[in-house]
């Protein structure tokens, strides 16, 4: 037997999507990933016991710690990306809050644009400075000088979106990760609306990427989970990250130096907060988002070619005041949309009606195809008011620094036939 495309990263993207990271022979051959459906494994005897606990031998003993098929699932997003090491959480904050975690401690800052999904700006404006960590917001996410400005020597990381949440800005990512390597820290970017398939984040000076993979990952919407990746190089012994220092001298041993050199990010994040923390995605969930990655580049080929099309039906409407889509000439962010996303900026769209709430209202009301939900990334399309859902509880001034207004409809565009997805919005908009 031959077989060796688990392992083989020269393969293109859709070939790694079915084979990276899974080796049929260590599962008894089987062709699927197997769903390792056990709280822990047998440890076999006192020395193989102490080994895997002090973390010189790789295998399993619990599953809060680690599990086969999520073994897989990190492998395999971590070939997709290009990255170093991954690993998976039980959803997308909880890779979001784990990664802050692993990278500040009391008294640090992350610099972070203001164009951010809900929950993050509320982790960092509210939860994290309980715990003495301070979310410092860039005031123009389109101005480098912003970020100089937001940077100090507490910052110990600048956090963006590839795709803003909701409303599709794009900022200059190499320019950002520029500037933060000059001041010795990394870029983290929450990669969730792009996927590896629209952008590989880590050529552009990327560090760290995290993913809501509920969302496209997925595709199915069966499913809550997370994952952090790192792209692996990073110097974390600068000066600024002392608890990597100490990581460091402690497991250099057992984990073996080669081994930090390229994942300590990942590794610390494993051993000092998924383990300890409790946020461990469970097999079957990875399982599942296993399944929906098998079809990653296929779908986001369509998901993309409905965006386009659903964009410019809007865009033309007369009960339309704006359409924010990079994919559209018209957007600010197209040149950024060409250079960063050459095979389409992603399918979601943030709209404005001109007869303002009630008509987003009526909107709501009408659609027959898209469906009113929170959840974006599904294979099916959906419709959400943001105001009210995604960035529920910010003021108004932090809603519309995000681009949400109470006029505004969040579109997540699915791979439904694009002719049904435009009539039922010209059916619902006839009723405005």
């Amino acid at each position: 037997m031959s077989y060796e495309a688990y392992k083989d990263n020269k393969l293109g993207f859709t070939t790694r999507q079915l084979h990276a990271g899974y080796n049929p022979a260590e599962h008894y051959r089987s062709k699927a990933v197997p769903i390792y459906h056990t709280a822990a494994f047998e440890l076999g005897d006192f020395d193989r016991c102490t080994r895997l606990f002090e973390y010189s031998e790789e295998g399993h003993s619990y599953v809060r710690f680690s599990n086969p098929t999520n073994d897989v699932l990190e492998k395999r997003i971590a070939s997709l990306e290009g990255g170093s090491a991954a690993l998976a959480f039980s959803s997308g904050m909880a890779a979001i809050s784990n990664t802050f975690l692993n990278i500040a401690r009391a008294g640090d800052e992350i610099a972070a644009v203001q164009t951010l999904y809900g929950g993050t700006t509320t982790l960092l404006n509210k939860i994290l400075p309980e715990y003495g960590i301070r979310g410092r917001f860039i005031e123009d996410e389109n101005d480098i000088e912003s970020y100089k400005k937001a940077i100090n020597e507490n910052t110990k990381a600048v956090y963006i979106e590839s795709l803003g949440n909701p409303g599709m800005n794009i900022v200059d990512i190499e320019a950002i990760a520029k500037l933060a390597h000059e001041n010795g820290i990394p870029l983290i970017i929450d990669n969730t609306f792009a996927t590896p398939y629209l952008i590989n984040a880590f050529d552009y000076g990327a560090d760290i990427l995290c993913y809501s993979a509920t969302k496209y990952l997925a595709g199915h919407g069966t499913i809550i989970a997370g994952l952090t990746v790192e792209k692996g190089g990073f110097d974390w012994h600068n000066g600024k990250f002392p608890q990597f220092d100490a990581f460091y001298e402690e497991y250099r041993n057992s984990l073996g130096e080669e081994t930090l050199k390229s994942s300590i990010f990942t590794k610390r994040l494993r051993i000092r907060y998924l383990t300890d923390l409790g946020s461990h995605l469970s097999p079957t969930n990875a399982f599942y988002l296993l399944q929906g990655m098998e079809t990653l580049s296929l779908r986001m080929e369509r998901h993309v070619e409905n965006a386009r099309k659903v964009a410019q039906f809007l865009e033309a409407h007369p009960k339309i005041l704006s359409v924010s889509y990079p994919g559209l000439e018209s957007s600010r962010y197209y040149s950024l949309a060409k250079k960063y996303f050459p095979k389409g900026p992603g399918a979601i769209l943030s709209i404005r009606l001109k007869g303002g709430l009630e008509a987003a209202k009526k909107v709501l009301e009408q659609v027959r195809v898209f469906d009113y939900m929170v959840n974006v990334g599904d294979a099916k399309s959906l419709i959400v008011h943001s105001a009210t859902s995604t960035h529920f509880g910010q003021s108004k001034e932090e809603r519309e620094r995000a681009g949400v207004f109470e006029d505004t409809l969040r579109l997540s565009v699915g791979i439904e036939d694009a002719e049904d997805l435009i009539g039922d919005l010209k059916q619902a908009l006839e009723a405005v």
